[in-house]
């Protein structure tokens, strides 16, 4: 995928660029702590997509190139199609200047816009269900360069079900790129299962999103092995759905209070100087959180810095167990 127009690395040299993420817009709740004085009170879908709109926009003026959706993100491929539709109406000239855009299958949202579901999302890795949502995905999001398992596990269906994988592959050799995405402590193991899968002769998959941040570092080395393979490696949660915001590490208190500039500055500073990562995936509520968010650009950490910031992750597994622990609101 390196090879294509999407160009994974365009941020300053030694740090990866951004993306912005949709997993908090496009839908009225989600685990990500902080986010509800930058939403829209009432949630409705109006005020979602209106808040989308807003957000895609500040992200553009900004520079981010990327927009990373889901299936199961609520109406957020909705959001976004819609968005780079009125923009193309707009400007003859935006086909060419137009972000990268990636999307997900393998969850179903079945929330029914309801804040207090108590199921929103149902995952399913099998070959009818990727044909169902591909079907709805291309419909939806225009010039899609990027099309990824949600939450692919070494224990998926996917990896011993020769319809699934010959339909992944005929989209690839279509010209959309295949990615998978991992979650929860077995990431490093089922990125280097993943690595194995080959059809028609090639590697099946060209893009790895993972979690990695302050907390959780231990996808680090498979991560590292993704890239050398040649794969795009994208982060999310790099902020740990806001609690390394609600309860920042002492390291980073002090060294933001230091510097003068924000905890999630910092704290995604840290993810972009990777040198394995491509792209670090910004999971903005509002156009301040955003604003907020991209000034990590201006953020100079040292070695000692990085030392001190990295000192102190979580085991993996209550790493997790917090994670899975956090209320949809």
């Amino acid at each position: 995928m390196r090879s294509d127009s999407s160009s994974p690395r365009a941020g300053r040299p030694g740090h990866a660029a951004w993306a912005i993420g949709t997993a908090v817009l496009g839908r009225p709740a989600y685990i990500t702590t902080g986010a509800a004085d930058a939403l829209p009170g009432d949630r409705s879908v109006d005020a979602m997509r209106q808040a989308t709109f807003d957000v895609l926009d500040a992200a553009l003026t900004a520079g981010v190139d990327w927009v990373d959706t889901a299936r199961s993100y609520g109406r957020a491929e909705e959001f976004v199609g819609d968005w780079w539709r009125e923009r193309a109406a707009a400007d003859p000239d935006w086909v060419r200047s137009a972000p990268t855009v990636s999307s997900k299958w393998g969850y179903a949202y079945v929330g029914d816009w309801d804040r207090d579901a108590a199921v929103h999302e149902v995952k399913e890795h099998s070959a009818a269900q990727f044909r169902r949502q591909w079907t709805l995905t291309e419909r939806t999001l225009p010039r899609l360069a990027l099309y990824q398992v949600h939450s692919l596990t070494t224990d998926s269906p996917l990896f011993d079900d020769a319809e699934l994988l010959d339909a992944l592959a005929g989209l690839r050799d279509s010209g959309v790129a295949i990615g998978f995405t991992t979650t929860g402590t077995g990431q490093a193991d089922t990125i280097r299962k993943a690595l194995d899968v080959e059809r028609q002769g090639a590697r099946l998959f060209s893009a790895v999103q993972s979690t990695w941040n302050l907390l959780e570092t231990s996808v680090g080395d498979a991560l590292a092995l993704a890239s050398r393979n040649e794969l795009t490696v994208l982060i999310k949660e790099s902020l740990a759905n806001g609690r390394l915001l609600s309860r920042p590490p002492r390291a980073l208190r002090e060294i933001a209070g230091d510097r003068g500039v924000t905890l999630d500055a910092v704290a995604l500073a840290v993810v972009a100087r990777q040198p394995w990562v491509d792209r670090v995936l910004l999971g903005s509520a509002g156009v301040d959180q955003l604003t907020s968010n991209v000034a990590a650009d201006t953020v100079e950490l040292d070695d000692s810095d990085m030392d001190r910031l990295l000192a102190a992750p979580q085991d993996p597994a209550e790493y997790w167990a917090d994670r899975s622990a956090l209320a949809w609101t």
